[in-house]
């Protein structure tokens, strides 16, 4: 992409409605444009961080073996009314009829819709174990909806469902799903931490929720230091194997990590002191299991090898794919701007062209510019007639995390300089070493 056909209308000033550091940047930077109070118009470059996100969910639950499905963002109020949950939710339910007068909503979550997609089709326990997700927006009528994306009232959710035979069963799909949320965190440049947690309006005993630390969380958090060591890592694990994932879930939840809501004091108090630690936490996931609670309600049974018929164990299991881009840049950025971790980058690169016009800093930046395309990367080439200094402050604020400069003066020594936003460094490399550099950090073949 050049800026100069780029749609990406940056604000030099922070808006005033903007009271967080993520809400001020991605309105800055030109990700979104508030069409009413907690609901976004996604613009090109919040779109591709968005779909990049989601990319990563899609690959960790299908690394897992987990089925995609869309489900319709309007719901029946009758299947709602089968499982209890209709007058019980709260006004938080956007509750709408149709012309003909039938109750719909729009959903805030999917636990009835799937379960009536269960009983049509699935009757054996043959067929387990099942899990089913998908990535669609849902609706909560927020009564203060605030903090951009961190608390809006439309939101992009994945929200997957299991399905199994027995409780054990269905805890080894709880422990899998944990195995692959952190999979996913991490490669978004997160560390967040699995805390156990209350059920709320969809239940269950056993869940536990992902927490970004962060100052503007909306949870007060208690924990021991040593989870924060923790970290997944690359390695590799068998999604069948039932001990290494329950193994996994032991090494991520032994330490005592717990939200306002689930705190006990006596038992963060055998914490050693000087491992004790209070903070703010963004909520970013939650892992459910509630057992037959809709099953039993809904009619969600199988017939089992003694030829009974008994209703299956769920679970469902969320991560908040638009809340995300506001936890990250809550954790990644600095007074210039965002930072962004490379996993999850709208481009990979900038390129910033310090004399449009030049005929040798164009070739030079041109010819950069379709070498990484060449390589399947995506370059940002800043090819406006600005002055440098308002180039630099713009890629400072949108976060790539590398930068390319392509100046005269640098041509002629037969050098460009390759920065790192994160940390500020810069080094002087042939235009050739620089497009190395960066198709090894991404992984990406370059001859």
């Amino acid at each position: 992409m050049r800026m100069s056909r780029y749609f990406l209308p940056v604000l030099k000033e922070n808006p005033s409605e903007a009271s967080i550091v993520s809400h001020r940047l991605m309105l800055r930077a030109g990700m979104i444009k508030q069409a009413s109070a907690g609901i976004y118009s996604w613009l090109p470059m919040g779109l591709k961080v968005l779909r990049n996100i989601e990319t990563i969910v899609h690959e960790e639950q299908q690394r897992a073996g987990h089925i995609p499905v869309l489900m319709p963002t309007l719901q029946s109020a009758d299947l709602w009314r089968e499982s209890g949950r209709y007058d019980d939710y709260g006004e938080e339910m956007l509750r709408i009829s149709d012309r003909h007068g039938h109750d719909m909503l729009y959903g805030p979550t999917n636990e009835e819709q799937i379960t009536d997609i269960f009983r049509a089709h699935v009757g054996s326990y043959k067929d387990l174990p099942l899990t089913l997700y998908q990535i669609q927006w849902k609706f909560r009528d927020e009564r203060r909806p605030r903090f951009g994306v961190m608390r809006g009232r439309e939101f992009l959710m994945k929200d997957g469902y299991t399905f199994d035979l027995t409780k054990e069963d269905a805890l080894h799909a709880y422990n899998r799903h944990l195995v692959t949320y952190l999979r996913s965190y991490e490669r978004m440049g997160l560390q967040a931490i699995p805390m156990r947690a209350d059920g709320g309006p969809i239940g269950g005993d056993y869940t536990h929720e992902f927490l970004v630390l962060a100052e503007t969380g909306e949870s007060e958090v208690f924990y021991d230091s040593e989870i924060t060591d923790l970290t997944f890592g690359d390695r590799t694990i068998d999604f069948d194997d039932v001990g290494a994932c329950a193994g996994v879930l032991d090494e991520f939840t032994s330490r005592y990590a717990r939200t306002d809501e689930t705190h006990d004091a006596e038992l963060f108090a055998q914490v050693p002191a000087d491992r004790q630690r209070t903070a703010r936490g963004i909520e970013v996931g939650q892992i459910f299991y509630f057992g037959t609670k809709y099953s039993e309600a809904m009619g969600a049974t199988v017939v089992n090898d003694q030829q009974q018929k008994v209703p299956v164990h769920m679970g469902s299991h969320g991560i908040g794919v638009s809340r995300l881009l506001g936890a990250i840049i809550e954790a990644s950025h600095d007074d210039n701007g965002i930072i962004w971790p490379e996993g999850v980058t709208p481009f990979h690169c900038g390129i910033v062209n310090l004399k449009t016009g030049d005929a040798e800093a164009d070739a030079a930046c041109e010819a950069l510019y379709d070498s990484m395309v060449a390589l399947g990367l995506e370059p940002l080439y800043d090819d406006r007639n600005e002055r440098a200094g308002g180039k630099f402050a713009t890629m400072d604020l949108i976060g790539l995390p590398w930068r390319i400069t392509v100046g005269p003066r640098g041509l002629k020594n037969g050098v460009v300089e390759l920065t790192s936003r994160r940390t500020g460094e810069s080094e002087e490399l042939s235009p050739e070493q620089a497009l190395l550099k960066i198709a090894q950090i991404y992984g990406k073949a370059a001859s």
